[in-house]
């Protein structure tokens, strides 16, 4: 008996020993989990109050780092740019900065300029980053994308001069001109000949101050206050009139065709101004007897149907590194051509921004030797075509030989077509 019961009683502390020792391993677990680990540091839980709200409505790049360098918090915007992997910053001059404010709690700033992720180009991306305090252990990092600013700012400064140096060339012509007028006074051909260079030297300067302000004006004024259903054709037909004496010159065959009565939707004045230029620079930079081709038609898009107006010549082409700078201010694929002809270089930039104030676009097709074709692309107006077709649809409900009649639209006459302008057939566009 007193054997069991001594067997008894070390089994009895045996198992009280085992419970013991099972609860104080579930106690020191518990307090193992309870201990801030190095990964729940790096939570929204470490930042201050309200400090996580305030980051998120930052326009800025924002990056939080603790007293480690590791990331406790970053937005979006810095993973983009590139500032942030794998958990740490990766601009090593951001991090010094950091280090450097962690020690002396100093505010710092600094612009630089940093690869771009993704491309082999070599292109830079500006930024201007700012380090700062951010309670006893953290820094914040405010990081902003100066790019864009600094293209406009370039963009700017190249404008001014080129303005500068556009305006001196016939202005120190005529000042020129006008010196050897006053000295060949007693030689009427020579006067003639000199008063005759006074002239064209003026038409320059009047073309350029003008294309300065219509440029001006595309770029301030909303087309859409003032915007109005215009017919295409009479775009065309106005485009077509402006250029017949050049054309006419050179013996070129200008030719209209495409879909009749189309509308757009704008200001008619800059879309008669841009359609212009289109054209005008096909007739000047096409050789004598070729031709000028202007077909307009409908297109589907996702967003509506659109007009789609090309603008085709036979001309010298565009090479493919010109073909990328066309559409910038003063830019000419042929210096001494341009100044042959009287350009300017602000035709096409004019175009170009009366298409995008206008919601479409335009592009070019070109190869050298074999000629250009540029495409306007607007939004049709609606309303018109919806009347046009109801008209067309009345016209043969009422057996009548015509589909529009001609108060269905306006007081214009509406059988005025591509056909009308030219004896010649539809012109076909060069397309890749």
């Amino acid at each position: 008996m007193n054997v069991d019961a001594a067997i008894a009683a070390v089994a009895a502390i045996a198992g009280l020993c085992t419970g013991v020792i099972a609860m104080l391993a579930f106690r020191w677990s518990e307090r193992d989990q309870a201990k801030p680990t190095r990964s729940s540091l790096h939570t929204d839980a470490v930042l201050p109050p309200g400090v996580d709200t305030v980051l998120s409505v930052l326009r800025s790049s924002a990056v939080v780092l603790d007293e480690e360098d590791a990331v406790v918090k970053a937005s979006s915007a810095a993973y983009a740019l590139g500032l942030v992997r794998g958990g740490k910053l990766a601009v090593e001059p951001m991090l010094l900065m950091a280090r450097d404010t962690r020690r002396d709690g100093e505010i710092r700033q600094v612009e630089l300029d940093l690869p771009r992720r993704g491309t082999g180009r070599g292109e830079a991306l500006a930024v201007s980053a700012r380090v700062a305090p951010l309670g006893s252990r953290l820094v914040l990092l405010l990081v902003e994308d100066l790019t864009e600013a600094r293209r406009i700012e370039a963009v700017r400064r190249d404008f001014v001069a080129n303005v500068s140096h556009e305006l001196k060339t016939p202005v120190g012509a005529l000042s020129l001109l006008s010196e050897a007028v006053m000295d060949a006074s007693e030689d009427p051909e020579a006067v003639t000949r000199f008063a005759g260079r006074m002239q064209i030297e003026a038409t320059r300067l009047t073309s350029l101050v003008q294309e300065l302000i219509d440029l001006s004006r595309v770029q301030n004024d909303d087309p859409l206050e003032d915007a109005e259903p215009v017919r295409v054709d009479e775009l065309v037909a106005e485009a077509i009139d402006r250029c017949r004496h050049q054309a006419g010159t050179k013996q070129i065959t200008m030719a209209a065709g495409g879909t009749a009565e189309l509308h757009v939707w704008g200001n008619r004045g800059q879309l008669a101004a841009a359609l212009g230029n289109l054209v005008e620079n096909a007739v000047n930079y096409s050789p004598a007897r070729t031709r000028v081709g202007i077909a307009a038609r409908r297109i589907a898009a996702p967003g509506g149907d659109l007009i789609e107006v090309s603008i085709t010549d036979q001309g010298i082409g565009i090479s493919e590194k010109d073909r990328e700078r066309i559409f910038e201010r003063f830019y000419r694929v042929d210096p001494a051509r341009s100044r042959a002809t009287g350009g300017t270089g602000l035709g096409l930039a004019i175009v170009k921004h009366v298409a995008a104030s206008h919601g479409g676009e335009v592009t070019v097709w070109s190869a050298e030797g074999q000629g250009s074709t540029f495409t306007l692309k607007l939004p049709e107006a609606g309303g018109v075509r919806d009347r046009v077709e109801a008209a067309a649809a009345s016209g043969r409900r009422k057996g009548g030989n015509s589909l529009i009649e001609p108060d269905d639209l306006d007081d214009e006459d509406p059988d005025r077509s591509y056909e009308t302008f030219t004896n010649e057939p539809p012109p076909v566009a060069h397309h890749p």
